[in-house]
Formats: structure tokens, sequence, C-alpha cells
């Protein structure tokens, strides 16, 4: 099973919301996930980023891949 950290889109049309998930890469980007780590919010100025850095590492150290765009996230964070 390969497991990903990726964004989950929420939000209306041209307002886009995203849940940070850990999920199965065989499953949709909408669809069934393990678990919830965190929220990303890119219509506020600045862009509010909150991410539960002990689940984040934890899902790491675990063999979780994250993706480009959550990489660039936890990076930010100070995750990575």
């Amino acid at each position: 099973m390969a497991v990903k950290i990726r964004l989950r889109r929420l939000g209306a049309k041209k307002a886009p919301f995203y849940r940070v998930v850990v999920a199965d890469s065989r499953f949709p980007r909408n669809g069934r996930f393990i678990e919830e780590i965190g929220y990303f919010d890119p219509t506020k100025d600045p862009a509010v980023v909150s991410i539960d850095a002990e689940k984040a590492k934890q899902w790491i150290a675990n063999g979780a891949q994250p993706t480009d765009t959550v990489k660039a996230l936890l990076k930010k964070n100070n995750v990575l």
C-alpha cells in the first residue's frame, strides 16, 4: 500500500480550501483517506497553513511520501 500525504480540495468554485490528508495513492483526490493532519487556505492574505507537525513526522517516518506541494508546505512550516 503506497501511502501519500496530499491535499484534498474543498470549498466552492474559485474559492479553494484544502485539507492535508494521509491517503492511499490508489484512491481519488477527494476520496477515502486515512487521517487528516492539517489544512491550507490559499484565499487568505497571507495564506493560512496549519499542519500537526508530530503526526506529519510520524507518517513520514512510517514511509508516507508527501506530494511536491505538501513537501513545500511542510518545509515552510519547518516540519521537514
